[in-house]
């Protein structure tokens, strides 16, 4: 009975593969691609828990060399008296660009979505995407050329007013405000298009139907997109979740241009953990802090994944 049992699933798990094969195949190319990128690099999570030193030797003797220290290297994480403060401008900044990810790109694409000219549309949308493909190092030159305090355009503006200069980069008070306007004008043109392809795929029989109801332009967004794009915000805003203790390196490094006086508002767990590794060179307390990030965007991962479960299953990401 046992190997009539063993037969069957045999069986089934062969014709499963036979029925699929083409689905396989096509999925290889990417599943040998995250086995060498994404999950073979896991080792090196040991380094997390080395003090690792580099003696020129490879990196597995100097990881299997170097001395277990255990948790050690996460200490220094809460040790300074700055832990509070980068947690702090982590968090925060992140939850405001969660929220804005998701408010502003669903209204541009609707608007967008409301052109009828497609010409037009596909130029503003160009438009609005061009700026996703450009690094933080060009966009914090263009900045400066704005915020510079001595021949900076918004100084000069001021001054023709009757004003006084500002010191830009010595003012901490105005880069919260900054940073949060050039993190959404930087990417909202991204997030346009996913939604924007979202609502374009929109059976528009459901559309006809509403205007033979007599439904008016706003009830079409109302009781047809939004409800209809709900999966798709739903699963962005899981994994935007998930990595609100990462922070965009180059959009609080480079965009400030590293400038000391803005520290307590452009500190964040990447631009300190970068710094102290300029400093002391601690591979392993660098790795340990990138180890305490995924694990913390795991965690909230699975648990907005089953608040949302509980709320609504059908648009859970898994």
């Amino acid at each position: 009975m046992k190997e009539i049992t063993k037969k069957k699933q045999r069986d089934t798990f062969l014709g499963r593969l036979k029925a699929n094969k083409e689905l396989l195949l096509l999925s290889t190319p990417g599943a040998i691609w995250f086995f060498l990128f994404a999950y073979l690099p896991l080792f090196g999570i040991l380094v997390a828990f080395k003090k690792y030193r580099i003696t020129g030797d490879g990196f597995f003797y100097n990881l299997f060399t170097s001395e277990t220290v255990g948790y050690e290297n996460f200490k220094f994480l809460f040790s300074s008296g700055d832990a509070w403060i980068i947690v702090r401008n982590t968090v925060l900044y992140n939850a405001v660009f969660v929220v804005l990810g998701v408010a502003i790109p669903v209204v541009l694409a609707l608007l967008l979505n409301e052109i009828k000219n497609k010409g037009m549309m596909k130029i503003y949308q160009s438009s609005m995407f061009l700026p996703y493909f450009l690094s933080w190092v060009v966009v914090s030159y263009c900045v400066f050329a704005f915020l510079n305090p001595e021949k900076g355009y918004f100084n000069a503006i001021i001054q023709q007013f009757g004003g006084n200069p500002v010191s830009w980069y010595a003012e901490k008070s105005y880069w919260p405000f900054i940073i949060i306007f050039m993190s959404q004008w930087k990417g909202m043109g991204y997030n346009t298009v996913v939604y924007l392809a979202s609502i374009c795929g929109i059976d528009n029989t459901y559309y006809e139907a509403a205007v033979l109801d007599g439904a008016a332009k706003w009830q079409q967004i109302k009781y047809i997109t939004l409800p209809l794009l709900k999966p798709v915000i739903t699963i962005l805003l899981i994994m935007a979740v998930g990595g609100i203790f990462k922070a965009d390196f180059g959009l609080f490094f480079q965009l400030p241009r590293d400038s000391g006086p803005l520290y307590p508002v452009t500190n964040v767990l990447d631009t300190y953990i970068f710094r102290a590794l300029k400093t002391n060179g601690e591979i392993g307390m660098s790795s340990a802090a990138a180890l305490f990030q995924s694990t913390v965007g795991f965690i909230l991962i699975m648990i907005a994944n089953k608040i949302v479960s509980k709320v609504d299953n059908e648009n859970a990401l898994f």
